[in-house]
């Protein structure tokens, strides 16, 4: 059983979360990894089946789900006060450095040794993406059976991709599609409809503040199936739409976004210093979380009731293949990014460090930009 959560102070909530945001290297494994060890492992705050669950429910919502599962455990511990103040915790940390890293990146005449490490560290991310769909597709496949929703799931799969590399200003048009699409097929309640409304909103073009805080809403509110899908998502809107960023800059982003610690999701700050400095970073990091505290507080007392909806799961069994495919299909852009010949050669290099050699993305990434910065001292074009 659980311990009194009254003896879990605020405090304590602060402290051992923002320990989690320094430490939270690797993306959703190590954040999980984590959160279980501190709540279920070495002080028994939540039951281990509990935590399991709950684990199942935060991928179902749209959204950071690493950080949607450490709101919802200190929500367990002291409410909606916990909740706020452990997801601020985790969440500041890798923002803070995102931030600072944005302002030597981004800088009008950054020195060559920086243009190195993030060229270097840039062109690995297209590997990076297709590992992250690779890493999806076990669960998303065990979600359909039978020969007619495997049909359904490659078609899924295959829409999602020639979404993102095609289609990009309607890969979330694409992806609720898919969804609502499952959910007719396998059931005849047709209530989830009312997502259509948020699909035909898509295609609106808004400008200035506005245009920041609905790209970083997409991220933060329409993204399903985990962090890597900001990529099509953001992609089109921040370099074609807005020209916030050009394709290698973004690149850049992306790399920063897997390098510190905390979310993938902190990636819209970059967008947001680029396209509006300091204000625009924390505007779209704020307006990207805010809806995973909002899904978090309000669905928490009912997330037994949403795992084993069957509607939801339906949902979220097509949207999330969808989902799948936009990551896949994120690294066609990614790769047609790379702008100098010796980027190729980390290409290939990340590809063996992650599918053949199984090493982990930080690490393979900090080598790559390691060696962009030797290649700046050594006079070559960065």
């Amino acid at each position: 059983m659980n311990t009194s959560t009254e003896k879990v102070s605020l405090g304590v909530i602060a402290k051992e979360w923002l320990r989690l945001g320094v430490t939270g290297f690797g993306g959703p494994p190590a954040h999980i990894a984590l959160l279980r060890k501190l709540c279920v492992e070495k002080n028994n705050w939540i039951d281990s089946s509990e935590f399991e669950d709950s684990i199942a429910t935060t991928n179902l919502l749209p959204g950071p789900a690493s950080t949607q599962l450490a709101i919802f455990c200190a929500w367990k511990l002291r409410g909606v006060r916990g909740a706020l103040l452990g997801g601020v915790c985790f969440i500041l940390p890798g923002l803070a450095l995102i931030i600072g890293l944005s302002v030597l990146f981004l800088a009008k005449h950054p020195m060559n040794w920086i243009l190195g490490a993030a060229g270097g560290a840039g062109a690995g991310v297209a590997v990076v993406a297709l590992n992250a769909a690779y890493q999806l597709l076990p669960g998303s496949w065990q979600r359909f059976n039978g020969p007619s929703q495997r049909s359904r799931w490659f078609l899924y799969a295959v829409l999602g991709a020639l979404s993102s590399i095609f289609f990009t200003p309607f890969v979330v048009v694409t992806l609720i599609t898919c969804g609502l699409v499952e959910v007719l097929l396998r059931s005849s309640d047709q209530r989830l409809g009312l997502l259509g409304p948020l699909a035909l909103g898509h295609g609106a073009v808004l400008s200035g503040v506005g245009a920041l805080c609905w790209v970083a809403l997409k991220v933060g509110a329409l993204s399903y199936g985990g962090g890597f899908v900001i990529i099509p998502l953001m992609q089109h809107d921040v370099v074609s739409t807005y020209h916030w960023m050009s394709s290698s800059q973004f690149l850049n982003a992306v790399a920063l976004g897997q390098i510190t610690p905390g979310p993938v999701v902190q990636t819209v700050a970059v967008v947001g210093y680029s396209a509006r400095g300091l204000t625009g970073a924390l505007l779209a990091a704020s307006v990207a979380f805010a809806p995973s505290f909002i899904f978090v507080l309000i669905g928490a007392p009912r997330f037994e009731r949403i795992r084993t909806n069957k509607n939801v799961a339906s949902f979220f069994a097509g949207a999330g293949t969808g989902v799948l495919g936009a990551i896949a299909g994120a690294s066609v852009p990614l790769t047609r990014a790379l702008h100098h010949g010796w980027q190729w050669p980390l290409l290939l290099f990340m590809f063996i460090w992650l599918f053949l050699l199984r090493k982990g993305v930080v690490s393979g990434l900090l080598i790559c930009g390691a060696v962009g910065i030797v290649l700046s001292l050594f006079g070559v074009s960065v």
